[in-house]
């Protein structure tokens, strides 16, 4: 009787081993994904509002936004037309800049690469095309419009930026340039290495709709973006994206015009003078957020065919196009991102 109690006292130990084990190592893992803590902070940077999602736990978390902020901020006071005492806004006032910063020479390199793989659809030199719009150009005959516009084409193109190792100048007397095609992606990249420097495996960065991200969500979903509509009258739903360890930004005609009339809007068209009028809007999904901000404008200039074409000559770039007719085109391999 002895030898066949213990013996179903061994038995009983070997059926509640089995019934615990799972309770004992599945949970690890989940209580890993619980103890991660969702936290978000929004601010305004850049022109527009910055939302950094991170999931840690709340203290790692905080130390880790409040850096990514201030790497954004830092970004700013190089590239910031509106800052007077930023880099950029010196090399505009000066005609040259000495000694500049990394950032600000990668900026300009990245650019010069972009103006040079789109044929001069991107553009950084268009500055004082903008100033014109923006300064009420739209106000005026078409006569006066093509008298000025035409003389401020003549200080545009990049190809009259000079970089040498310790100086920036411009070849051309009245020359300005911006930054507002690239260096919000830019900003974004950057703040998304302070962020994994730290140890943080899953987050995500949206500015004003350009977005990028580190990972996927704790539990392994895919980030999922929302195309929005441009045309605010139609009831069509756009694709939805999702991804994860990828960028992603959108060039609208519908978000900033210089004109009451939304006639004349922010993108230019370097070759004209004119706002870019062959697309309504241009989705890039990419590696880096620089490049996706950058190739959305590009595309949204040079237009569905030759947008289309640029794209799939890339390597790991996607892209999907609205253009003026509202006819939709995607690159071969978006579908790997549709929802």
């Amino acid at each position: 009787m002895s030898f066949s109690y213990r013996k179903l006292r061994f038995l009983v130990i070997i059926f509640f081993a089995f019934l615990i084990s799972p309770l004992l190592f599945l949970p690890l893992n989940a209580c890993k994904i619980n103890s991660l803590e969702k936290v978000e902070e929004t601010n305004e940077h850049m022109g527009t509002f910055v939302n950094i999602i991170v999931y840690s736990d709340e203290a790692a978390a905080h130390r880790a936004i409040d850096s990514a902020f201030d790497r954004i901020e830092e970004i700013e006071k190089i590239a910031s037309i509106y800052d007077e005492n930023s880099e950029i806004s010196s090399l505009n006032k000066n005609g040259y800049l000495d000694n500049p910063s990394e950032e600000l020479t990668e900026l300009i390199n990245k650019s010069l690469y972009y103006y040079n793989i789109t044929d001069g659809s991107f553009d950084i030199t268009v500055q004082p095309i903008i100033d014109l719009w923006s300064g009420g150009l739209w106000e005026e005959s078409k006569e006066v419009q093509e008298e000025k516009i035409k003389e401020a084409l003549s200080v545009v193109g990049s190809n009259k930026i000079i970089i040498n190792k310790d100086r920036i100048e411009f070849g051309v007397k009245g020359m300005t340039i911006t930054l507002g095609g690239i260096a919000k992606g830019y900003g974004i990249d950057e703040a998304l290495k302070v962020i994994k420097d730290m140890g943080i495996k899953h987050a995500l960065i949206n500015a004003g709709g350009d977005i990028g991200t580190i990972g996927s969500k704790p539990d392994g979903e895919m980030w999922n973006v929302e195309l929005k509509n441009p045309d605010e009258n139609s009831q069509e739903k756009l694709p939805s994206f999702s991804f994860l360890n990828k960028a992603i930004a959108t060039s609208g005609n519908y978000e900033r015009y210089f004109d009451p009339d939304k006639e004349v809007h922010h993108i230019i068209d370097p070759s004209n003078g004119q706002s870019a009028n062959k697309c309504i809007s241009v989705t890039i999904i990419t590696e880096t957020c620089m490049e996706a901000d950058a190739l959305a404008t590009s595309v949204f200039v040079m237009g569905s065919e030759d947008g289309l074409n640029l794209v799939e000559s890339l390597d790991k770039v996607e892209v999907l196009i609205i253009d003026s007719e509202r006819n939709i085109y995607k690159s071969s391999g978006l579908s790997d991102y549709l929802k």
